[in-house]
């Protein structure tokens, strides 16, 4: 149910730019080398502040697991480029 949470909670930020907006500026951390460092104890804070509800663990299951999710199916890279401003 947790990562059900976790793909819901990425529907609605790739869904509202207000929102990735916020979640972008409290969430991310340019690196060296311009890597971006995504805080996952922020990300599910975040989350939780719009009433999502799941783990570390999940968000990791999610990112880096075998079922399908958010990344896999939902995410259109279009879409992100243009809510992050990022072109590949």
């Amino acid at each position: 149910m947790s990562v059900q949470q976790v793909n819901d909670f990425y529907e609605v930020l790739m869904s509202d730019q207000s929102i990735y907006e916020q979640y972008y500026s409290q969430c991310c951390v340019r690196g060296l080398f311009g890597i971006w460092d995504w805080d996952k104890t922020k990300i599910v804070n975040f989350a939780a502040s719009l009433g999502y509800t799941f783990t570390e663990t999940d968000l990791d299951e999610v990112w880096f697991g075998s079922e399908p999710s958010i990344s896999e199916s939902s995410l259109n890279l279009s879409q992100y480029q243009r809510l992050s401003g990022i072109n590949y």
